[in-house]
Formats: structure tokens, sequence, C-alpha cells
């Protein structure tokens, strides 16, 4: 994009959409992540890129801020002057020295791009336009995770995944008619055992009128249509009054009365809607399903359940059962799931699946959701108690009640780190509006307030500890506020609250805090670092985050909130993000238990643990290290073999978290590397080189016993690669890597010789020998693979781009298949030839490589009537005419089922596969697997793919491509392409495309539906809607307006 005219059009779009202003980096890193390319400065006649934007004041209006950086904003916004202050001075930490400038854009990706929001509307505001939906109002940020938890609890508050307390919304203002499934089958027991909780939480009855809406707000379902009608056949569940209304509607519903025989009420027999309802000889279990659990089993299954608080798959339970308890689990437990309803709420995320169930606890085991609703209330008291206590403080302090501290809502906050002497209490400030910007606004205003000239207020003439004072710095003339932690002669040693650090003053120099600036609360708080806990002032540890973490700006990742939030701290400032967690923890490392690897040294006994596909290989060479560690893991397999208890269960995983995992069929190493949600992650094996997806049921805490000792070994696999190769890694062909596996993956005598080490990409170069004859040259493995074809790309690889299907639909079996590969492309899997290291409990049977007529496509998604709302994400944006959305009630189960893919998928070896052109397939684009659309085929073995769950297109290898086997096709695809409704404009310029992306993409929105285009195939189909912004308490934000206005304004200004 080398045209001048188009690379300002670009910028204007950037500066126009930060209203805030922009530095350097940040535009630069925009303007690339839009465009593909950097800003071309010099292909427009500037040596370097400042004197590009200085020489453009019609575009560009420049400020330097306070602490030296120059910030950029669109020409003629001029009300954001001030924020380019705040936003300067918000990186102020101690007056010695300026913390280092950090880029805060997360570059982390989550399995599933989805940013959540949930607060659950309380008052629906009038004055809206047509009716709109408020359920998205006053939204808070979640994470993916939550979104698998938000079905199960009956009051809608819950700790997610990331340990915070979130409502989430109620789409009860959405058309009710919308995805009734009227007509269609449904599962009963689910639908009884969700009416069961809603009696038991009012008991003494509602409107059956009114049990749509609470089924949907408390379930995010809606309530089948057949339900309601045979709500009188369930007399086990429910009693069906009707009144002297001539509406059928208006009914009342109670719970079932108790029954004589124990049993029935224990344990009801749950009926199909069309049989006839049970009597009460027939309600007694059989004796090989009691009806009750034993009072030890259902603790213990309690104790597995706390450890999930994200939920548990119910057919992880038997393992989990075995392993912890070393005894096995009755089987009638998982027959009849409706034992544990007083423990835990069901929930079947695969309607069409019942075998596949989902566990989450209840706060206590009482029963119903009125126990819950006590348990928020506790929480509640719990934290008015607190806020008194630090009201109660602030008043003893300056008689006057400074509020606390609130952690911000989103998930990923950026912080100032100020200092630490124990990472369980990083001292911090929050960037932010509401934080850091409100900070620098007081402080504005304490500057005007404490004035320089002979009004100024005098000095506090008597001062004592604990003291809330106004204080003017030492070298800045800035008043700050601080309490006062020592008095002496004629000095003050003071502390200040919001800056986090001390310093002895002049007593004249501290005045007394006016009751106005009483109400920020402190700025300066603690954090405590994830997985740094048993070591938290080790003075290596210290060393390291002093050098990585301390003045800079960085991301926090917030794991648990409390007093003390739990967090893991990530610096964005490089290409790659670098967890300052893992790093920290990496200092343990013992560096004389490394493996010993020197030019030009020879090393024999060599194992080689893992053959990637890209060429690179994973070893274990003889050492100190790969030694102590066997040992320490055989200790640790005897330690587990003698405890019986669940506190080794990891129940709340991040990013570089060390722990162990079973690696054939012994515990090993493991490093987290990336989630996909609350249960399904990635991880790497640090003593072999193998990744592999797992559920976190099959991990394991490394015991304290021994903590210290593996923390101290540093990871045993080395990354090498094949020297003095014409291709080089990343180029080799699936025969070559397959060559290279069956060569040495069995090999226990291999050697090799050091060529070089490549300290920047962290590789070793070596010539590998399957024996011990490392002085022959010719008998390397380099050598052998040098003069074989192995390495050629072969040029006759040829994939069709035809399909004679016209509907999207799998090839018929009778119809000749066009020829799609002249050589078929194999191979193991491209994790490693470590092997599988886990399997499956359920997993989906397979399929032929090639497509068959058996297999459906998903039904079409339900959309509501036009006129009506239904809540939204918008999970891509073009522009006005083109964006894609998904419907917001069925999220959830995208997230199940992507992670179902995950563990499916990972775990299922190469095999040669007919990719045809409007085929559907699973795909591997990053970490995740998505259910895509091939659009074309090359001929260089990239497929041109559209993602159907989120409107994307990507180009990804041949061999990233399988089946889509029929478990994976009965969630209708979930991105839907639409336009906006009530703008003309047909073309639309790169400016307001970007204007458009800033107040749409990755944001949960409200679509009225104007119209809808209908096609054959589902990913054919185009609405047209309004989007509608609730994100605001008191004012909806229609997105139309926004662009109409843009529009006319361009007009204007040309």
């Amino acid at each position: 994009m080398a045209d001048a005219e188009v690379a300002k059009k670009m910028l204007r779009g950037i500066l126009q959409s930060n209203k805030g202003g922009v530095s350097l980096s940040h535009l630069q890193s925009e303007y690339k992540e839009l465009t593909g390319e950097h800003i071309p400065h010099k292909q427009m006649g500037h040596s370097n890129l400042d004197a590009l934007l200085a020489n453009m004041p019609s575009l560009v209006r420049m400020e330097r801020s306070r602490s030296g950086e120059m910030v950029y904003f669109a020409s003629g916004a001029k009300e954001t002057g001030h924020l380019a202050k705040v936003v300067a001075r918000q990186r102020t930490s101690k007056k010695t020295g300026r913390p280092h400038l950090v880029n805060t854009q997360m570059r982390v990706k989550p399995a599933a791009p989805l940013v959540l929001n949930g607060k659950k509307k309380k008052k629906k505001k009038s004055g809206t336009r047509t009716g709109m939906s408020k359920s998205f109002r006053s939204k808070e940020i979640i994470t993916l995770e939550a979104v698998v938890a938000f079905i199960h609890v009956s009051d809608l508050f819950f700790p997610s995944c990331l340990f915070f307390s979130i409502y989430l919304p109620a789409p009860s203002n959405l058309n009710e008619s919308f995805g009734s499934g009227k007509g269609k089958p449904y599962n009963p027991q689910l639908v009884q055992g969700h009416i069961r909780e809603i009696l038991a939480k009012y008991s003494n009855g509602f409107w059956v009128s009114k049990l749509p809406q609470m089924y949907r707000e408390l379930y995010k379902q809606d309530l089948p249509t057949e339900a309601i009608k045979d709500l009188e056949t369930w007399t086990h569940i429910c009693i069906v009054e009707k009144t002297c209304s001539s509406n059928p509607s208006e009914r009342l519903l109670y719970p079932a009365k108790e029954q004589t025989n124990t049993s029935s009420s224990s344990s009801p027999i749950l009926t199909h809607p069309n049989s006839s309802p049970p009597s009460s000889s027939s309600s007694p279990s059989p004796p090989s399903s009691p009806a009750t659990l034993s009072p030890d089993l259902k603790q213990k299954l309690e104790e597995l359940l706390v450890k999930y608080s994200s939920g548990l798959w119910a057919h992880a339970l038997p393992k989990l059962f075995q392993d912890t308890y070393k005894t096995k689990l009755p089987g009638h437990v998982l027959v009849n799931l409706d034992l544990l309803s007083d423990i835990c709420t069901i929930d079947y995320p695969m309607p069409d699946n019942p075998k596949r169930a989902i566990l989450y606890r209840r706060s206590s085991t009482g029963g119903g959701g009125g126990e819950d609703e006590n348990c928020n209330r506790r929480n509640s008291s719990a934290n008015e108690e607190e806020l008194r206590v630090r009201k109660e403080l602030g008043r003893r302090l300056s008689n006057q009640a400074v509020p606390p501290l609130q952690i911000p809502k989103e998930e990923y906050p950026s912080v100032l780190v100020v200092e630490a002497t124990n990472t369980n209490g990083v001292l911090l400030r929050y960037i932010g509006e509401g934080y850091s910007q409100a900070q620098e606004s007081m402080e504005d205003e304490m500057r005007e307030f404490y004035g320089l000239d002979q009004s100024s207020p005098t000095p506090v003439s008597s001062l004592s500890s604990g003291q809330l004072v106004a204080v003017r710095a030492e070298e800045e003339e800035e008043i700050l506020r601080a309490q006062v932690c020592e008095v002496m002669t004629d000095k003050v040693k003071v502390y200040y609250v919001d800056h986090g650090f001390s310093e002895v003053i002049s007593k004249n120099k501290a005045f007394e805090l006016h009751e106005k600036f009483f109400k920020l609360p402190f700025q300066a708080t603690k954090c405590k670092l994830a997985g740094l806990e048993p070591f938290c002032q080790d003075p290596a540890v210290l060393k390291k985050f002093e050098t990585m973490a301390s003045g800079k700006i960085l991301l926090a990742e917030i794991l648990e909130r409390g007093q003390t939030p739990l967090v893991v701290l990530y610096d964005t400032s490089q290409d790659d993000d670098i967890n300052i967690n893992a790093a920290c923890m990496k200092a343990l490392h013992d560096k004389s238990l490394a493996s010993p690897l020197q030019v030009p040294n020879a090393y024999m006994n060599v194992t080689i643990s893992s053959v990637c596909s890209d060429g690179t290989i994973y070893c274990q060479l003889p050492s100190r290290g790969l030694a102590k560690m066997n040992e320490t893991l055989e200790k640790i397999e005897t330690y587990f073999h003698s405890q019986v208890t669940s506190e080794f269960l990891v129940s709340r995983p991040f990013c570089g978290k060390r722990c162990l995992a079973r690696y054939k069929g012994k515990w090993s190493r493991v490093e987290i590397t990336n989630l996909h949600g609350s249960r399904v992650l990635d991880i790497l094996f640090i003593d072999v080189g193998v990744q592999a997806s797992v559920e976190v049921f099959e991990l394991r805490e490394i015991p304290p016993p021994f903590l210290r000792d593996l923390m101290a070994i540093p990871p045993q696999a080395v990354k090498c690669c094949l020297a003095d190769l014409a291709v080089s890694v990343g180029s080799w062909t699936p025969d070559a890597v397959q060559w290279l596996r069956d060569k040495v993956l069995n090999t226990t005598d291999c050697s090799m010789k050091v060529a070089k080490v490549d300290e920047k990409k962290r590789c070793i170069h070596v010539h590998l020998f399957t024996d011990k004859n490392f002085h022959d040259p010719d008998r390397s493995l380099n050598r052998q693979m040098a003069q074989s074809e192995l390495l050629k790309q072969q040029p006759d690889v040829f994939l069709t781009s035809h399909s004679n299907s016209t509907n999207g639909s799998p090839t018929s079996a009778n119809v000749p298949v066009k020829p799609h590969l002249r050589r078929a492309l194999s191979g193991p899997k491209g994790s490693g030839g470590g092997g599988n290291t886990t399997t499956t409990p359920s997993s989906p049977t397979e399929t032929p490589s090639s497509p068959t007529s058996s297999l459906q496509l998903p039904p079409p998604l339900e959309l509501p009537t036009i006129g009506n709302n239904m809540d939204v994400y918008v999970s891509l944006a073009c522009h006005p005419g083109h964006f894609v959305l998904q419907p917001w009630g069925d999220m959830y189960r995208l997230v199940v089922l992507m992670g179902e893919m995950i563990l499916y998928y990972n775990k299922t070896e190469e095999k040669p596969l007919n990719i045809e052109k409007n085929q559907i397939y699973a795909a591997k684009v990053e970490n995740s697997w998505h259910r895509v659309l091939v659009k074309g085929v090359l001929n260089s073995g990239l497929v041109s793919v559209y993602e159907l769950d989120y409107g994307k297109h990507e180009l990804v290898s041949c061999t990233q491509l399988r089946p889509l086997i029929k478990e994976f096709r009965q969630l209708p695809f979930q991105g839907i392409t639409a336009q906006l409704a009530g703008v003309k404009q047909r073309q639309w310029s790169e400016e307001a495309s970007i204007v458009f992306r800033h107040h749409v993409e990755k944001k949960p929105m409200v679509a009225q539906l104007e119209a809808v285009q209908e096609a054959t195939n589902p990913w054919e189909r185009k609405l047209t809607v309004f989007l509608v912004d609730t994100s605001q308490e008191e004012k909806d934000t229609w997105v139309h307006d926004i662009m109409a206005e843009f529009i006319y304004s361009t007009k204007i200004n040309c």
C-alpha cells in the first residue's frame, strides 16, 4: 500500500478512532495490523516516520507529553489535548527515573476470539427506539472461559474460571418466539431437572406464563413449547392448577407433593413427555441403582467438584475418582446423574448427546436455587463488612472516609509496576479511566488548590502518624496525597498513597488534605504473582522481577479477585509477549543441571524424544539434571500412590504454570502453553519436547516436598536441527519427517556431534548418528538425507478445486470423484513423535477420510421475526456492508464444541484426505480447530478456507485439514453475514471502514432484524440489521447514526 492518498486515509481513520491520542509505536502497529505493511514514509519522500507526520499538519496534530513522548491526534480533535497529558502522566512512578513505556496491546489470542459482556439489566430505561432490548445494558468484560459456565447458577452470580464475580446477560427482552423450539424434540430429563430446581426456589408456586422467562434467565435456553404442554403429565415434578380464567396460560405451578414412598421422593423417575406418569408402585428404583448416594461418596464427589468451579465433564469422573481415592466410582452414579442434583447442577451442552453432561458444584448442599441466593447474600455481606472496616480505617487516619479501590472489570487491565520486595505483594497502579486518569485529574486540581501564591494554605502545624496530608514533592512541583509514617524533629516521613513509595520531607511541605480529595481511592495497591507463591522471597526471583517488570507498564491477567488479586503479568513490548511469572520461575534453574552442549563436542547415549513436522528434533543427553529429574519423578510416583486426597488436582490453570501430566503412563513435567476455555488446554512436556492437548482434570500439582527440586532442574529436552542441509527447518516434506522418525525414535543408542549453537533461535545444529560411529561423517543421518530425494518438494502435488456439489453437501458416493492427489501427503501429526499422551474418554467414531453422503449439514440458525431483536456478538467487521454476527445465546455451545474438536483432532493421526472445493472440513487455524468451508485449493498445497462459525477467510496447509465427523455437525454454523440498515452508501472508504470496525468489531451488540436474504446454503444467508451498543448505562448508541454522521462530516470537509 504505497499510494500516498490511501496511506493518508488509513492514518486519519486510525487517529480518529483513538480520541485520546496514540504513540508512534501504537500508530505503526495499528497501521500494520490493518494493512499488513508498515507506514510507507520512504515512498512518501521522508527519511523517517517522525518527519512524515510532522509534514502533515492537516492530518496529524502532535503534542509532547510530560514524560517527553510524542502523542499524535487527528487534526481538529482539540478536546483530546488534556487526555494526552493524562496518558503521559499515568506513566510516572517515583520521582527518581521514568518507567519504560510498553505497548499494552495484548497480542496473545484466545482460542476463540470472544470478549463477552455480562451485567444483568435491572431496570429497562424508557425512551429507547422500538423497544430495544436491554439484555446487554451495563455489561462487564468477562472471559471465554466464563461462557462455558454461564448456564449453571440459579441466581446468575458465580465465580468464573478466572475467579471473579460477574453477572451475565438475560435475554429476557428478546423476541419470545426466538428459538422456542416449537414442535421440536427435546431432552425431557434435562427440562424436568431444571423445572425441579426452579420449583425448589419458588416453593409457593408461580404462574405458568412466567415459566419461559424464568427458564431463559436461569439456563440461557428457551423452554421448549412442547414441555409447557407436557407439564400436566409430570405429576412427579409439579402440580398444575387451572384457574377460572379462559386463558390457558393463566395456570399456577406448584412443586409435586411429598410422596410417602421415600425412594420416589428422593429420586423421582424422569419420564418421556408422551409416556404416562409413573404410579406410586413403579416409583422405587431397582436394586442395581440405589436411590441415594452414601454420605461418604457424596462428600468425595463434592470435593472433586470444588476443585473445578468452571465445571467437570461427567465422563471424567470415573478416572478422576480412581486416581484420587484409589477406588472405583460406583457405576450407578453415571447411569443416574440425577442422584447428584443436591450437590451440583447438571447441564447438557450437546442436546443431541445426553451422555455428555457437565457438572457444576452448588454453593452449598442444601439444594435448590435458594441456597445460592443466600450464598450471594453472604458474599455481599462480607464485602460490605470489608468496606465498613476500610472506611473506618480511613476515618481513624484523618476523620474522613476513603473508598476502597475496586479491581478493574476488564480481563487484562494495564498496570504500572512500582516495586516488589515480595511476589505475594507486588506494588502497582492500575492504568485507565477511573484509575490513573482520575488520579491525574485530582492532582491537577490539587495543584491549583494548593497554589504557590500567597493565599495558598499554610503547612499543618501538628502532624501525627497515620494522618493523611497533601505534600509538595521535593523535586517536582507536584501536590500529592500522602500518609504520615514517622514524625521527626523538623522532617516527616510520608508514604505517597497513589504512587507507592516513601520519602522524607520538610514539615513545611505538608498541608491539610481537603475533604474533596478523599473521594478517590488510594491508587497504589498490591497483587500476588500466580505460581510464585512458594518462592515469593527468593532473591533470584526478585532480582529477575526487578529487571523485567519494575517501572514498566504491563498487562495483568486477573486469575482471582480478592483483597490481593492473583495475576499473571505480560510484557507486550516485544515481538512476542513475555510471561513475567514464567520468566521469574526460570530464575530458579540450577545451570549446573542443564544439558552440557559445546562446540565441537560429541555425545553418546543420546535419546531422541520427538521429531516435529518442521524438521526440529528434541533430544535428551545424559547429565546430572536428567538423572536427578528421573529420580525425583519416581519418588513422586510413589508419593501419589500413597496419597488419598484431592489437594493435588489443578483447579486454577494459567499460561506458564508448571505442573504434572501423564506421558507414556508416567508423570512428567509440563508447562501450560495455551487455554481453550476453562476445560481444554495445550501443554508442553518440557523434558521431551512433545506438545499435547488435554483436559484440566488430567493435570496434577507438583507435591510441595518435591517442588523446589523440580523447579531447579532446567528442561531436559534440547532443541536441535540437522546441520549442513540444503533445506532449512520448516521446509521439510512429510516423507522426510517420517523417514527421520522411523530412524531415531525407537533407537536408544544415538550419538551426535555439535556443529553450531544458534543462541538467537535457541537451537543446536548437530550431526546425528544412529550408532556410536560419530567419527565417520558418511554414516550421519545428515549425509544420508542430503543424498536422498526426501527433502525435494514434489512438483506434481495437485489438489482439485472442483466439486460436483451445488449445495455444499458432501459429494454423493455414486458420483465419480475427480482426481485429488497424485501423491498422497501422509505422516504423523506435527506435534512430534512422542505419541499420544492421553486418550479421550469418549472419542467420536472415526469416519472415512473422504466425504460421504451420510454426513449432513447442521440445521440453519433460527432467527427472530422481522422487526424483533436478538443479542449478538460481532466476530468480524469489514465495513457496514459486510460483517459477521454470532448469536449470543448459543455461544457457550460453540466453546464446548471447539474444546471437543481440539481434544479429538489433536489426538488423531494425519491421513491422506480428498480435499474438494465447497466441502465442509475441520481445519487447524493457529491453535484451534474450526469448522470450515473450502473455497479453493492451490497447487502449492495451501487451501483457502472460510471459518463457518467466525466468518474469517484463512489460508492453511492441506495437512491441517480433517474430515468433519458427525458429532461436530450438530450445532448450526454460528457465523452469519450481515449488512447495516439505515445507511444508503454502497461503497465504503477505508476511513469509514475503520470507524465502523472500531465501534462494533469484537463487541456484543443488540441487533434489530430488518430483512433476511435466504439462500440454499446457511453460509450464504445475509441479514440486514440495525446495530445498537447498549454498554452505556444511560445511553443507547445506534451505529447507523454514527456512520451517517461520519459520511456527512466527510462531505463537509471535502
